[in-house]
């Protein structure tokens, strides 16, 4: 019997970290190639580190409202985050928290 794969990829939950520059823009293309062939699949984008002003350099509308931020990141280079941008107290322990809950991680 073979698996489907369809229903397989609708319960799937993705988290896709982004630490630096070259990392958000292959996080970005990851989340809408997965969203397009998944479309019911839960999928956040963390930035940290280079990541953050990476996303606040270049929004992209529809990716943005998957985006998380590190508030850490966020107080160490003066800036804050706009809706729909989301933000996390730490990115480590959000990445360690999802990851407890189910969430996949893909380093991008």
């Amino acid at each position: 019997m073979e698996p489907n794969l369809e229903q397989n990829l609708q319960r799937i939950r993705v988290v896709i970290h982004a630490p630096n520059t070259e990392a958000v823009a292959r996080a970005r293309n990851n989340a809408r190639n997965l969203l397009k062939a998944a479309p019911d699949a839960d999928v956040r984008i963390l930035a940290n580190a280079g990541g953050v002003a990476a996303v606040l350099d270049a929004p992209q509308a529809d990716t943005d409202h998957l985006t998380l931020l590190c508030e850490n990141t966020l107080g160490r280079i003066g800036r804050s985050a706009q809706s729909p941008l989301q933000t996390v107290p730490s990115s480590i322990l959000a990445l360690v928290m999802m990851q407890r809950e189910g969430w996949i991680y893909v380093r991008a």
